[in-house]
């Protein structure tokens, strides 16, 4: 599992963590899958409405929005992003109970990090960062 995440786009989720901090930002990965390489060109941020600060819960009418610009694009929404403020870069036990989707991409931002997931068979696998340009 292979991901392409151009350095603007990882930038833009840090920016978005560290705005955020002490809560969760969240939003969702707009772009394109092929077997099991994800190449992400469009970033939608989600407002939190989760109440606890360690969670996210993001605004229906925002997913909705980020789904509908996607296919607009000829593209799909193909994971989701969302940081731990005062955690580590890998899934929560909070994180697993929340998914469901197979096959879909998870981001998570800790510190100056973004490490990729994808969510299959009822467990996180590890991906690989491939290089990409802007």
């Amino acid at each position: 599992m292979r991901v392409s995440l151009p350095p603007g786009l990882r930038r833009q989720i840090l920016r978005e963590a560290e705005t955020a901090h002490p809560r969760e930002c969240c939003g969702l990965l707009q772009g394109n899958r092929n077997g099991t390489d994800f190449c992400i060109t469009a970033l939608h941020p989600a407002r939190n409405l989760a109440a606890a600060p360690d969670r996210f819960d993001m605004e229906p009418k925002d997913q909705f929005d980020a789904y509908r610009s996607a296919r607009r694009q000829g593209q799909a929404v193909i994971g989701c992003y969302h940081s731990h403020p005062n955690g580590s870069g890998v899934p929560s036990a909070t994180d697993r109970a929340g998914a469901g989707e197979e096959n879909f991409l998870w981001l998570i931002a800790a510190g100056e990090s973004v490490n990729a997931f994808v969510y299959r068979d009822g467990s996180f696998l590890g991906a690989d960062w491939v290089t990409s340009s802007e």
